[in-house]
């Protein structure tokens, strides 16, 4: 909108132009049945004047463009060539008029001239009268001059055939209804350098480009083509007369930059290359875009070999048969400077100084844009006088907007190439070069991209790196290693530090290179892993020898306890076994013998059965063991001490049964307390996962919240005993029936805790081994240390078994601690 505005505002000062602006007659102007307008800047404004009064600029005052004179004879050679052609417009002859298009807002002239006729611009109406013989127009060059122009002969529908604006804006065909191309557009060569970065893994790269319409137009597309890719743009400069290159370099050289990219036109990069050398920056790869990459001027600079390695992306060069002998012709032909005819102004070129060889030699990059645009009008016009048999129909009136609808139809061959438009009105022979500069000046083809279909190709033994064969890196952070994640340092994806993932988690770095993927609780994975093995299952079979041997164990516990029974109920009213219970003998026989049913829950796969059968039968049963040994040790010191001192209190526990009311509390209690737990929470199956990460260890896991109660009752049953036993250490030497509960007792302290220090040391497969003989060795504790010195006594020293040899011990005992 601002170009078409500023176009308005300067319509008017120009038509005062129109008649006060002459120049001698040159090669600007072709007279013919039909003409072409054409637009190039010959002349180029680096600066921009202020201005007291409306005036259109002398271009001719201008410096000079030589690669854009190339382009302007090539537009002269087409139309020569096609005039002389008897299949394309036979007996049609075309003519042009062409201006030098210097500037985007100070020479209006000449656009107003070709949409004038007879110097008035009159608005179309149903059937114009006045039609101006113009059919068509060529250029300009430039996006910024093309988006200023364009707009005013959008209008009329003019077809305005471009071969250099590479603007993205163009293919909107609802603004621009009748512009066509023949030169690729932004978008096709940002995706081909793209690509050329991506081939060499250069992620890290800066981005530098005319600071106008077509380079602002590039750094978007850019920007938009490596979202979501691996590419990270660390710098980006739009380019202008006053950019101050030694403080950009500095910010270059600071990011430790090494892949820039310059989109800009030839002049532009020109100042860029030259303030490099100057600077003298090396080390760097530079990716020239198709305006310059075929400079030849700028491949022969002094010094340009130290800047690093400069590849480029460029149309192939076409050569355009006869356009060599052309130039030489017009060359050695006299200067129509002194022709009185006057002509429009801007149509002025003061060229006799240049040879053909300057001419030929000069960037070749969009010859064949030019070329084919022109033979893309003549191929249009040719269909719309419906030409044929050697002769086209004059007497057809041609519209422009009519040759603009052939246009867009086109399909011909030119110089083996097809020539056709795409719905947006861009040119479709998609294929680019990868070119290389060599040390020699020489700009060599190294590559090549096709679009469709699709194939790149780049030749990496062509290129010289300045790395002596190695291909430069351009990394903000280098690549993380095996087994290691990315953590994000900035707002680049491309910076970052490297993290190795920890046990348990691996890395995918093709999804997602920046989290450690946890592995599944069946799996495991070493430290820096990229994938996850199957933990191996273990727990204790059966069959293992340990559990065999444990299981014996428990067999012989049960026989031993069946013998004990059977000797004690054989011996029932002998000292012996009176003193030691009696009838509450067997019941804690009886027990010790449930108590080893835990012992074989212990083997084989746990599940919730059998992960209560491991602790409800020890934690039950042993509390009745517990508190018959509480009330057996609680009568010892009652008879030697407590019974003479407190009579009473004697008297009322063998009145009242005192040790089985205790016993029938504490079963009870436990009963409850365990039932209570077990319900809300009992033992369940258990993988142990953390103590070693590539084992699952099987066992059962028992809530200690649950089973709180059930555990300070059996810790409480165990303090009151130790303490009752202790109380009756001094009892008489050869009664030691206290001594053996302490004993006992100690022995089981001494095991629970040694088997809690292993388990908090070590949780491996052979914990329910260790915790089965924790269990065994407290049953074998009391029938060790506690009933078989009676069995012994009962069968080897049977003297001691009297009732007399009892009685003399407390008579004595008695008399001792009454003294």
């Amino acid at each position: 909108m601002k170009h078409f505005v500023a176009s308005l505002c300067l319509l008017g000062s120009l038509l005062h132009a129109l008649t006060s602006c002459t120049a001698a007659t040159s090669e600007f102007q072709l007279e013919g049945d039909y003409w072409i307008g054409g637009l190039f800047d010959i002349h180029h404004v680096r600066r921009l004047t202020r201005q007291a009064r409306p005036e259109a600029i002398d271009c001719s005052s201008q410096p000079f463009s030589l690669s854009n004179y190339r382009k302007f004879q090539l537009m002269r050679f087409a139309v020569e060539q096609i005039n002389n052609s008897t299949t394309l417009l036979p007996n049609v002859s075309l003519g042009y008029d062409i201006f030098d298009h210097c500037s985007n807002t100070q020479s209006f002239s000449g656009i107003l001239k070709l949409i004038s006729v007879n110097n008035l611009i009159q608005p179309w109406g149903e059937n114009p009268k006045n039609v101006s013989g113009m059919i068509a127009v060529v250029g300009p060059f430039t996006s910024t001059h093309a988006l200023t122009v364009a707009p005013l002969f959008m209008a009329d529908l003019i077809p305005m055939v471009n071969y250099g604006s590479t603007s993205s804006a163009f293919s909107k065909k609802m603004k621009y209804p009748s512009f066509m191309r023949t030169v690729f557009p932004n978008q096709d060569v940002i995706e081909v350098i793209v690509s050329l970065i991506q081939r060499f893994e250069w992620r890290w790269v800066a981005f530098l480009y005319s600071d106008n319409d077509f380079g602002t137009d590039g750094l978007e597309l850019f920007i938009k083509r490596i979202k979501d890719s691996k590419i990270c743009l660390a710098f980006s400069k739009g380019l202008n007369d006053d950019t101050n290159y030694s403080q950009m370099f500095k910010q270059i050289e600071a990011q430790q930059i090494n892949a820039v990219i310059v989109f800009s036109e030839e002049l532009v990069a020109a100042s860029l290359i030259e303030a490099a050398i100057q600077l003298n920056i090396t080390n760097k790869v530079w990716i020239a875009g198709e305006s310059w990459s075929l400079s030849k001027r700028l491949a022969h600079l002094e010094g340009i070999k130290n800047i690093g390695t400069i590849l480029g992306v460029s149309q192939p060069v076409v050569t355009i048969p006869g356009f060599r002998d052309f130039i030489f012709s017009t060359k050695s032909q006299r200067r129509w400077e002194d022709v009185e005819e006057s002509t429009f102004c801007n149509q002025e070129c003061n060229c006799s100084h240049l040879n053909a060889e300057d001419i030929l030699s000069e960037n070749p990059t969009y010859s064949f844009p030019v070329y084919s645009a022109i033979y893309a009008v003549a191929h249009a016009l040719h269909n719309t006088l419906q030409c044929g048999d050697g002769k086209c129909k004059k007497n057809t009136t041609v519209y422009p907007h009519k040759v603009l609808a052939e246009l867009k139809r086109s399909n011909f061959t030119l110089l083996n190439r097809n020539i056709q438009f795409d719905e947006t009105g861009d040119i479709m022979f998609g294929v680019y070069s990868i070119v290389f500069w060599n040390h020699h000046g020489n700009v060599q083809e190294i590559g090549s991209y096709k679009f469709h279909p699709f194939h790149f190709f780049v030749n990496d033994t062509k290129i010289k790196w300045f790395t002596n064969g190695e291909v430069p890196t351009s990394l903000c952070s280098p690549e993380c290693s095996i087994g290691y994640v990315k953590k994000p340092n900035g707002i680049h994806e491309c910076c970052f530090t490297c993290e190795i993932c920890p046990n348990g988690t691996y890395i995918n770095s093709t999804e997602d290179p920046y989290s450690c993927i946890s592995c599944k609780l069946t799996e495991w994975s070493a430290e820096g892993s990229t994938s996850c093995n199957q933990r191996l299952v273990e727990f204790i079979p059966f069959t293992d020898s340990g559990a065999i041997l444990i299981m014996l164990g428990a067999g012989a516990l049960v026989g031993l306890t069946l013998a004990v029974s059977v000797l004690f109920a054989v011996n029932y009213n002998t000292p012996v076994v009176r003193s030691a219970g009696g009838p509450m003998c067997f019941l804690i026989l009886g027990c010790l013998s449930l108590c080893s049913i835990s012992v074989f829950f212990y083997f084989g796969q746990p599940s919730v059965p059998s992960c209560v059968l491991r602790y409800l039968p020890f934690f039950l049963f042993y509390t009745v063991c517990l508190s018959c040994f509480v009330v057996r040790s609680f009568q010892i010191v009652c008879i030697f001490k407590i019974a003479a001192k407190f009579p009473k209190l004697h008297s009322w526990w063998m009145k009242y049964h005192g040790q089985w009311l205790v016993i029938t509390a504490a079963f009870v209690t436990q009963a409850l307390a365990l039932l209570i737990g077990f319900s809300t929470r009992p033992p369940k199956p258990y993988n142990e996962t953390v103590w070693y990460p590539e084992k699952i260890i099987l066992s059962c896991k028992i809530s200690l919240v649950e089973t709180y109660g059930s555990i300070v009752l059996l810790s409480s049953l165990c303090s009151l005993c130790f303490i009752f036993s202790y109380m009756g250490k001094d009892l008489p030497k050869n009664y030691n029936e206290a001594k053996a509960i302490t004993f006992c007792l100690l022995l089981l302290i001494l095991t629970w805790i040694i088997f809690a220090t292993v388990y908090t040391l070590y949780r491996g497969k052979y914990i329910p081994i260790l915790n089965a003989l924790a269990v065994l060795s407290s049953l074998y504790s009391f029938l060790l240390w506690y009933f078989f010195p009676k069995c012994y006594i009962i069968i080897f020293q049977p003297q001691k078994n009297t009732q007399q040899y009892f009685q003399g011990l407390i008579q004595n005992y008695t008399k001792t601690i009454s003294q």
